[in-house]
């Protein structure tokens, strides 16, 4: 077997250049309200639950809780997030979004649902709905 044969063959090679071109994709369109992919993603999130500990973030993101202190000091210095001491343990800092980061979201959100039309519109809505589904088993 060749190389190009292995790397074709490779799941891992084919799933890493996949999320590379899709996220350039969601990256180009989310440009536009500077916001990085991650960076959406954690605003989504700290809104959707409210009060997000590093714990929380670093599971729900599948990401090393370096990378997710790297994705929110961006956040937290342009007041879109604020980091502090959780109200019952103050071992514990959390995460939330402030009224610039739900503003910043709302902004954000015609701009992902465009990113989200041209992926389906490229790969097909049943398809990506499919691909959204066979992913989520991979989750623990």
């Amino acid at each position: 077997m060749t190389a190009s044969e292995r790397l074709i063959a490779c799941n891992c090679f084919a799933t890493r250049k996949a999320a590379r071109l899709i996220t350039k994709m969601y990256e180009d369109h989310l440009a536009r309200v500077d916001l990085t992919s991650t960076q959406f993603s954690i605003l989504v999130y700290v809104d959707e639950i409210g009060t997000a500990s590093m714990k929380d973030l670093v599971e729900a993101m599948v990401m090393e809780r370096t990378s997710v202190i790297r994705a929110l000091q961006p956040l937290a210095r342009d007041g879109l997030v604020v980091i502090g001491p959780h109200e019952d343990d103050a071992r514990r800092n959390v995460v939330r979004l402030t009224d610039a980061g739900r503003a910043k979201l709302a902004e954000a959100l015609p701009v992902w649902q465009t990113a989200q039309a041209e992926f389906e519109s490229r790969f097909g809505a049943g398809l990506a709905g499919e691909l959204r589904q066979s992913l989520s088993t991979l989750a623990p």
